[in-house]
């Protein structure tokens, strides 16, 4: 997926490898977070703590690549206990009927200087529908252990009353409590699966 750029982050060093292969995410170094709009005036925040995901990167044939990723629906996080246990429970995610929410790719698309759009099908609850993915190839090194690492960062933008998460109340000042979109961050940093892997 990415571009065959050689750059080093270290003066005098070697050129960064070329990064086709297979990569793991390693879930430390890397975050899925979300916002949405609160009250009208403001967005919440969160993110989730407990994710997996393998890529297949051809910097080649960008087209090729593919990435698939799951995420504990119950990691969800935003700073406070009582809304994460409303957003985890039966009106929103339902994390105890449907732990896993799933995306696969379907296609990537090269915009031009290291940015990319992919699509693919995010599975939430028992609704599977597609997701527009753009992504920033972040850069490609080894880190101080000597493994090879590539990062992206990516966001989307989704309706979550699509996926049937259409809880919501109303305002007396006029609006509702919960905007529809749900903005996606993602901050990835994942480990080239070989010899040397862990």
């Amino acid at each position: 997926m990415p571009s065959n750029r050689a750059v080093s982050t270290v003066p005098g060093a070697r050129p960064r490898e070329e990064p086709t292969g297979a990569y793991v995410i390693d879930p430390v170094h890397s975050a899925v977070g979300f916002s949405v709009r609160h009250g009208m005036v403001s967005n919440v925040r969160g993110r989730f703590t407990a994710f997996e995901g393998f890529l297949r990167l051809d910097a080649l044939r960008p087209a090729r690549s593919e990435a698939h990723v799951s995420v504990q629906t119950g990691s969800l996080v935003t700073g406070v206990r009582a809304r994460d246990y409303h957003l985890t429970g039966p009106d929103f995610l339902d994390s105890a009927s449907f732990p896993l929410m799933v995306f696969r790719s379907t296609a990537v698309v090269p915009l031009g200087e290291d940015r990319f759009r992919m699509t693919g099908n995010l599975r939430l609850k028992d609704v599977e529908l597609p997701l527009h993915l753009d992504l920033e190839h972040g850069g490609t090194t080894r880190d101080a252990d000597g493994r090879r690492r590539i990062g992206f960062e990516g966001s989307a933008t989704l309706r979550r009353s699509d996926w049937g998460l259409d809880w919501n109340v109303l305002l007396r000042s006029g609006g509702v409590l919960l905007g529809d979109k749900v903005r996606l961050g993602l901050s990835v940093s994942a480990l080239r699966l070989g010899p040397e892997a862990p």
